[in-house]
């Protein structure tokens, strides 16, 4: 997968882009294609701020974590993809069972 890469101040190093890239391929095991990743890496002060936008069908992810440590920050940015990556996997069983577990009103047979 091509993962397009900005930062702001810092240079990109292999060591940065393999982490990146290894958090993006645990995102593809959910078998939800992302359509054209982006990650923005910047750093305000003492902390390095991670942004991430990707496309998926019928929707778009984005995420953004801060932290000290750059490759911290880049982890927590994975976990909240996933985390957001599985509500999208899981609404339409959410929506199913919402449906199900409603009340339906019973019509008594003497009204009819």
């Amino acid at each position: 997968m091509k993962i397009e890469m900005t930062s702001k101040i810092i240079d990109i190093t292999p060591a940065i882009r393999e982490r990146i890239e290894s958090r993006f391929e645990k995102l593809e095991r959910l078998q939800v294609p992302l359509i054209t990743p982006h990650v923005i890496i910047s750093k305000e002060r003492l902390m390095y701020i991670v942004e991430a936008t990707a496309g998926i069908p019928n929707g778009k992810l984005f995420a953004q974590a801060e932290h000290e440590d750059l490759y911290a920050a880049i982890t927590d940015l994975g976990q909240k993809l996933e985390r957001q990556l599985n509500r999208h996997i899981e609404k339409p069983l959410a929506r199913r069972a919402a449906v199900v577990g409603k009340d339906v009103p019973e019509v008594d047979e003497a009204d009819a």
